[in-house]
């Protein structure tokens, strides 16, 4: 087993800027993006968004920000700033635009699908515009891990909890969006709580088997754990991001620390 001083050796390899692992994605000219909001403490109403984007082919390099609104602003702002910003960082390092965006966008309940699909995905593309010629393809994928639903494996008489990997999509799924239930990591006792995924938009032409293969993938990215996590990376790091900027720093991390995972 790994001793303490490795791990910590690997999290600082990270934090500057070290790539430890990847997983084989076919996709070329693919950006992964990760969205997720947290509420700053110390000005009980503002609310802190953390976002995470991939820089790379190999998805190992990721440029993040961090956006703070009041409750009468949309979250959707601070979103258009960022992803702007992380396109620019992308043709700097790659000399082109990605073709490919993939968005997984976490903190959206069920009563906000439709406002998600009918204001912030129409003014995201409008964010393509600011580039001449530029039209890529879009996904778009709310992620819900505050769910009711159980999965359980049978084999015989015997109930245990699915193994990584296991799908579920359909008979339990919506009959409004192309959704899945996705068990990527692996649980010791209890239940298996599956994350839900619904996908609001895709012009990316990514089949929902596509979809699911890429979502598992990506929830093997996450460097603080030598094995899979219940989300895809990108979210998790957007989440200790919006954590520690709302928790702890209050304010907007210095920009020159934006290609570094410096919040793991």
């Amino acid at each position: 087993r790994p001793s303490v001083a490795q791990k910590i050796l690997l999290q600082m390899n990270c934090k500057l800027g070290g790539e430890l692992w990847t997983v084989n994605v076919p996709l070329k000219h693919l950006m992964v993006i990760g969205v997720d909001v947290h509420h700053d403490t110390s000005k009980k109403n503002r609310s802190v968004m953390g976002f995470v984007a991939s820089l790379n082919s190999l998805l190992t390099r990721w440029y993040s920000r961090v956006t703070f609104q009041m409750p009468n602003e949309e979250i959707i702002n601070g979103f258009r700033v960022c992803l702007l910003a992380a396109l620019q960082k992308y043709y700097e390092v790659n000399h082109n635009f990605p073709e490919k965006i993939v968005v997984y966008r976490d903190g959206v309940s069920d009563g906000q699908l439709k406002t998600v699909e009918l204001y912030e995905i129409p003014q995201l593309l409008k964010c393509f515009e600011t580039f001449p010629n530029y039209e890529p393809k879009l996904a778009f994928i709310v992620v819900q891990k505050r769910v009711s639903t159980n999965l359980y494996s049978c084999s015989g008489d015997r109930f245990g909890t699915p193994p990584p990997g296991t799908v579920l999509d359909h008979t339990v799924t919506n009959r409004e969006w192309v959704d899945f239930y996705l068990m990527a990591h692996h649980v010791r006792q209890g239940c298996g709580l599956p994350t839900h995924y619904i996908s609001v938009y895709n012009t990316a032409n990514l089949s929902p088997d596509h979809l699911q293969r890429l979502t598992f993938k990506m929830c093997h990215m996450y460097w603080n754990w030598p094995g899979t996590i219940r989300v895809p990376a990108p979210c998790k790091y957007a989440h200790k991001l919006a954590f520690l900027s709302g928790q702890y720093l209050h304010s907007e991390p210095a920009i020159q620390l934006a290609d570094k995972l410096y919040f793991l």
